[in-house]
């Protein structure tokens, strides 16, 4: 089977996504990139892995970044993982838009609360950022750390869809500061150089078999 891989410029950064059979296998910043490749040869391993087109899933990722928070909840996932990965990366994309909750409160959800670093480590594990929404996990003083993508792109993705998402009462993050959308998006296309540090890509050739 073929992996088809190409990228997005979101507002947050160069993005490279993966699909195969229909379903998303991976979503990635392309500083990190790299390294999702050949954990998608591992795992795939009689795959070939090429870059094409995947218009349709970029058009849906370009919905949601232009305000249609829902868009990507309908795209399939095929993300692999632990049966326990697979519960908190189903769990991360019943959080609504707009809401953020702590790791102790993901833990709850998934019927595990004491498996708070379980939980957390499953999260940094995510290999399909924005649509497995792990940004929307924060720590349970409201800090934002934790995200692969640094925390300035989770501070922007949240932003984002608090802007954008029906009122609803608020956790930690209450007082963050809502942008419209014409102006937020100019902010982040400002920041997407800075935050997006360009590096070669790994080629098919590259990872195919010696």
């Amino acid at each position: 089977m073929t992996i088809v891989w190409t990228e997005w410029m979101s507002p947050w950064g160069d993005v490279r996504l993966a699909v195969r059979d229909g379903a998303l296998v991976a979503l990635e910043f392309a500083e990190r990139w790299e390294r999702r490749v050949v954990e998608l040869a591992r795992r795939f391993p009689g795959d070939r892995i090429v870059r094409g087109d995947a218009a349709a899933t970029v058009a849906t990722l370009a919905r949601y970044a232009a305000g249609d928070l829902g868009a990507i909840e309908g795209l399939a996932v095929d993300a692999g993982g632990t049966a326990f990965q697979r519960r908190v990366w189903a769990a991360l994309r019943a959080i609504p838009a707009g809401e953020a909750i702590s790791y102790a409160e993901l833990a709850r959800r998934i019927g595990r609360p004491s498996a708070v670093r379980a939980v957390a480590s499953a999260n940094a594990r995510n290999p399909v950022a924005i649509v497995v929404p792990c940004h929307r996990v924060i720590g349970s003083d409201g800090a934002l750390a934790g995200y692969a993508g640094g925390v300035e792109r989770k501070r922007a993705l949240l932003d984002h869809e608090r802007a954008l998402a029906p009122r609803r009462p608020h956790g930690p993050l209450s007082n963050t500061k809502l942008h419209a959308t014409k102006d937020y998006l100019d902010m982040a296309r400002h920041l997407a150089p800075r935050l997006a540090a360009r590096r070669p890509l790994a080629t098919e050739e590259a990872l195919a078999p010696a």
